[in-house]
C-alpha cells in the first residue's frame, strides 16, 4: 500500500475476473452496470509522473477496505470510479425505439460516401438502395443504423456540409420508420441539424463535438443522445497527433475531461455514450492495448461503443487480409468487446455480428440461470 502520493497521482480501476455463474459465489462478485456480466476482482493502478507506482488485484468483497486505506486524495476518486462500475445505465428513448443497456446492441454502418475505406461508393447517389440496405440491417437485428456522408479514413478529403446533407438526409427520411434508432455520423453542426429534422435520433461525432464550434449547442438543444469519440485531433484530419505516453490512460483521461466539459456546458450526462476511437491516430499496439483494456472505460460511467469492424489492425494481424476479407477478425473483436461489457458494437457485417451476440447472450442466460 502507498502511504503518500504526489499531487499528480491518479487512480484507475478495471473490473476483472468475470464469472459464468455468479450465483454460486454470493457476496464475492458484483454486477457490471445493468449488464449480464459479474466481476469478482478489481485491478487498480496508481499512476504518478506517467508511471505506475502500484498495481494490484483485489477481491470485490475487500474493495471497500482497501479503498479506505488509499492515500486520502484518492479515496473520493476510488468511490466514484467503483460507483460507475455498478451504476445502472438509463435507457435511451430514440423515437419509438428504446435502447436498454441490459444487453449489447449492434450498430450497423451505412456510408453514403465515395471514399470510405471499406464500402466507399457502394451507395453513393443511390438513396433508395442505401435505404434498402438499412432496412435489411434492421431486419437482421441492428438496434442502430449509423449513417455517414463524409469519410474519416486517413487522408480523406473534407466534404462541404451542403454535399454531406444531400448524401444523408434522403436516406434518413426513407429509414424513419425502419424500427431501428438512426444515428448521424458527422462532425458538422449544420449536418446534425438537417439529420435531426429528417428523423435522426443519435449524434455520433468522431471529434466529440469539438470540430464545429456550434455542434455542442446544436446537440444540447436537440436533446438527442451523443457519442463522444476520442481522436488525437479535432481538426481537418482526426488522425493527426503527437503520440501517447500510455494510450490507455491518455485516452481515458481525455474522455473523462471531455465528458466533464460537455456536462458542465449543460448537456445531460445520461445521454452521453463514449468511444475510445480505435484506429484514429493509433498504432497497432495502441489499438490492441485499448482492446485489452475495454473494461477500464466503464469507470467513466457512460455506455461504451466499440468500433473495430474491418479496420486496418485486422489486416495487420492476419497476413494483410484485404478489407473485404476481414469478417472473422471483425467478429472476434466485436465478441471480445461484448465479453468486456461494451454496450454497443459498430459493424459493417450486421447479420453475422447479431448472430454472434445472440449466441453470447444464450450462453450468458444459461450461466446466470444455472442451478447446482
Amino acid at each position: 500500500m502507498v502511504d503518500a502520493v504526489g499531487p499528480d497521482a491518479k487512480l484507475y480501476l478495471k473490473p476483472v475476473g468475470f464469472l459464468d455463474s455468479p450465483q454460486y459465489f454470493d457476496d464475492q462478485n458484483t454486477r457490471l452496470n445493468n449488464s449480464l456480466l459479474w466481476f469478482s476482482q478489481v485491478e487498480y493502478s496508481i499512476i504518478e509522473n506517467g508511471k505506475p507506482t502500484i498495481r494490484n488485484l483485489v477481491p470485490v468483497e475487500l474493495w471497500d477496505k482497501i479503498a479506505s486505506r488509499l492515500p486520502e486524495p484518492l479515496q473520493e476518486r476510488a468511490a466514484a470510479l467503483f460507483a460507475n462500475l455498478t451504476k445502472a445505465h438509463a435507457p435511451l428513448q430514440c423515437g419509438e425505439r428504446v435502447l436498454r443497456f441490459d444487453q449489447p446492441h449492434v450498430m450497423g454502418i451505412l456510408n453514403m460516401t465515395p471514399d470510405s475505406f471499406s464500402d466507399g461508393g457502394k451507395h453513393e447517389g443511390e438513396p433508395q438502395n442505401a435505404a434498402d440496405a438499412g432496412f435489411n440491417m434492421a431486419t437482421a437485428g441492428a438496434s442502430i443504423i449509423d449513417i455517414g456522408g463524409e469519410s474519416t479514413r486517413p487522408g480523406a478529403e473534407t466534404v462541404w456540409e451542403g454535399d454531406e446533407i444531400k448524401r444523408v438526409v434522403p436516406v434518413i427520411e426513407k429509414l424513419a420508420q425502419c424500427g431501428a434508432a438512426l444515428s448521424i455520423d458527422t462532425r458538422k453542426a449544420a449536418v446534425m441539424e438537417a439529420a435531426i429534422t429528417a428523423g435522426a435520433h443519435i449524434i455520433n461525432d468522431v471529434s466529440a463535438l469539438l470540430h464545429d464550434k456550434r455542434s455542442l449547442e446544436v446537440a444540447g438543444v436537440s436533446g438527442r443522445p451523443v457519442v463522444l469519440m476520442h481522436a488525437p485531433s479535432s481538426g481537418k484530419d482526426p488522425h493527426k497527433g503527437a503520440g501517447y505516453g500510455n494510450v490507455v490512460t491518455d485516452t481515458f483521461d481525455w474522455l473523462e475531461q471531455r465528458i466533464g466539459d460537455v456536462v458542465e456546458a449543460g448537456f445531460e450526462r445520461e445521454k452521453i455514450i463514449v468511444d475510445p476511437g480505435l484506429g484514429f491516430g493509433k498504432s497497432l499496439s495502441d489499438n490492441l492495448a485499448l482492446m485489452n483494456n475495454i473494461a477500464l472505460f466503464h469507470t467513466l460511467g457512460q455506455p461504451l461503443l466499440i468500433g473495430a469492424s474491418r479496420k486496418r489492425m485486422i489486416g495487420a494481424l492476419s497476413k494483410e487480409a484485404p478489407v473485404d476479407q476481414r469478417l472473422g477478425g471483425s467478429i472476434a473483436f466485436a465478441h471480445h468487446a461484448i465479453q468486456q461489457g461494451a454496450q454497443i458494437v459498430r459493424v459493417h457485417d450486421v447479420p453475422e455480428t447479431v448472430q454472434a451476440a445472440q449466441v453470447w447472450r444464450g450462453m450468458r442466460d444459461a450461466g446466470v440461470t444455472a442451478r447446482v
